[in-house]
This record gives C-alpha cells, sequence and structure tokens, in this order.
C-alpha cells in the first residue's frame, strides 16, 4: 500500500473518532460521507447511538441515551453489569466488539499496554484487576481521546493508569515493558498490521502475551469494500483474513497463536455498515486472538 494512501486511512479514522467522542456537541450518529464513487453515504458510528434502550436495532438512533446505547452494546460484547458500573462516566463509548480484559486473565502487579484505548474503558477494567502494583498504558492516535481519556482517570484518580497519544505502528512505549498487549476492535483499522503486531511483539517482556479482539474475515474483501473509506471506518474494509493475520504474527515472533470465532458481537457487526447490505457483513466476524512472546531459555 502506498504510504499516502496509509496516510488517508489513517486521517480518516482519526477524524471519525474524533467525532464520535465529540457526538455529544454536534455530531451525528450516521453523517454522510463522500465515498469514492462520489455518491453520498451514511458513516455508521459502530457505536452506542445506533442501538436503542428498548426495541430492535434498526430503529432510529436520534433518541438514544448514549449511555444506553453503550451499556447495551458492552452487554452484547461480553462485559458485566458490575464492569459497566465500575469505570467512571463517559469512559464506555460502547466501542468494540468483544471484552479482551476477560480473555488477558490479568493478575495483580502486571502491566498492560491498550492499543486503542479511546475513553479508557479497558484501562480503567484492567487498573482495577492489575491493583496498584500494576500498570496500565493506554495509546491512541486521536488527540480527542486521549484527552476525554485522561479527565476520565482523574474522576477516579486512577494512578496507575496513563494515556499516550501515539499510533499502534509506532507505540510510544519502551522496549520489554508490558506482560500484556490487548486491543478491542482497533487492529482492523490499521493499513499495516505487520507494524502492529512488530511494535507490540518489541513492547512485550518475553513470555508476554496478547489478547486481542478484532475483526477478521473468512476470505479477503473485495477491491471495492478494500477501498471504502466508510467501511474502513467502520471496522469492516480494513479487516483481515485469518490466514493473513495469523503469518503476519508469525512473521513478527509470536508463537502459540489461537484465534477463535466469537459469535456473540455478530448482531453489532451487522449494523456497522453503513450502507445496511449483507454484502459486506457475509465476510467478517468478531473473533479472539492470543499469541505469545517467546520466554527467555532458562
Amino acid at each position: 500500500m502506498k504510504p499516502e494512501r496509509k496516510q488517508e486511512i489513517k486521517d480518516a479514522v482519526r477524524q471519525r473518532y474524533a467525532d464520535i467522542v465529540n457526538k455529544g456537541s454536534g455530531a451525528k450518529c450516521r453523517d454522510t460521507v463522500e465515498a469514492q464513487s462520489g455518491a453520498k453515504q451514511f458513516s455508521s458510528c459502530c457505536g452506542p447511538s445506533n442501538i436503542p434502550k428498548e426495541g430492535s436495532l434498526s430503529e432510529s438512533c436520534s433518541s438514544v441515551p448514549q449511555d444506553a446505547g453503550a451499556e447495551q452494546m458492552s452487554s452484547i460484547m461480553g462485559y458485566t453489569r458490575e464492569n459497566i458500573k465500575d469505570v467512571p462516566d463517559g469512559a464506555n463509548l460502547g466501542l468494540g466488539c468483544g471484552n479482551p480484559v476477560a480473555l488477558a486473565s490479568l493478575q495483580p502487579g502486571e502491566t498492560v499496554v491498550d492499543l486503542g484505548s479511546g475513553g479508557g474503558f479497558d484501562c480503567f477494567l484492567a487498573s482495577q484487576a492489575v491493583g496498584d502494583k500494576g500498570k496500565v498504558i493506554g495509546v491512541d492516535m486521536t488527540p480527542d481521546m486521549i484527552s476525554k481519556a485522561r479527565k476520565n482517570a482523574g474522576k477516579i484518580e486512577a494512578d496507575n493508569v496513563e494515556f499516550r497519544l501515539g499510533e499502534i505502528e509506532n507505540l510510544p512505549v519502551v522496549d520489554n515493558t508490558a506482560d500484556v498487549i490487548m486491543s478491542n476492535c482497533v487492529i482492523n483499522l490499521s493499513p499495516d498490521k505487520q507494524a502492529v503486531f512488530k511494535e507490540a511483539f518489541r513492547v512485550l517482556k518475553p513470555g508476554g502475551r496478547l489478547a486481542i479482539s478484532d475483526i477478521l474475515t473468512k476470505a479477503e474483501l473485495p477491491e471495492m469494500l478494500r477501498n471504502d473509506l466508510a467501511l474502513i471506518g467502520a471496522c469492516i474494509g480494513g479487516a483481515a483474513t485469518i490466514e493473513t493475520t495469523r503469518e503476519a504474527l508469525e512473521r513478527a515472533g509470536f508463537e502459540d497463536i489461537r484465534i477463535d470465532l466469537n459469535e456473540h458481537t455478530q448482531e453489532l457487526i451487522s449494523e456497522w455498515d453503513p450502507r445496511q447490505s449483507d454484502e459486506a457483513t457475509d465476510y467478517v466476524f468478531s473473533a479472539y486472538i492470543q499469541a505469545f512472546k517467546p520466554a527467555l531459555p532458562m
């Protein structure tokens, strides 16, 4: 992929998630965007405002309270009611496709790096699991998200959590820092997934592990879907195949790779297609991805 195309994708994704975090100040949950063909499409937020408090997923989002939609989304992803109540107001934006915190089986004293930390929801849950002797670092490339997450951390005086502005292809974290790297529906947004996994490997301690919830595809998406910025931003167009993902992890150096289908979130994914067609969602599914950095020899 040409560098200018990678930058175009990053800019579109950054703007999309800035719009989501600022939704309360005027952004719409289904804003019109220009498709590459020149025709206008609707860009789904793939977040809380698509999910009504009561009724079907296809109802109008205009009157849906953000917190109610986020709670319903998170419940479908696998978070408990206690998880949702245990984070500061405004941290749960309802973004994601699973629960990587549960997948990670975090232990007290561990250091966690969250790729694409958003409003900080998963970071705050992780901070409770690792305790005062542990540490959680959230990384996000959207300044508005970092600002929101830091404000959320201040609400609960989360001293073991910090948020850093940066791209997941070039993490602002030193080598051999993390026991765990987690991510929730973010790596599919990257135009250079090999770089993401290489950086994750660098940042993990020997013996460290990945705990990722993300969108993958059963087969390579048609070029028309892969080139659609609206679908990329909706966590569909940029998804990689199972085989490509496994190969990228192996090239980065990971071992004991496991990729499992997460069936519970398929109804959410069907709502993310801005055209509300079956063409894209026939290909994609939510998956849990686990892998390990080899431990040092004894």
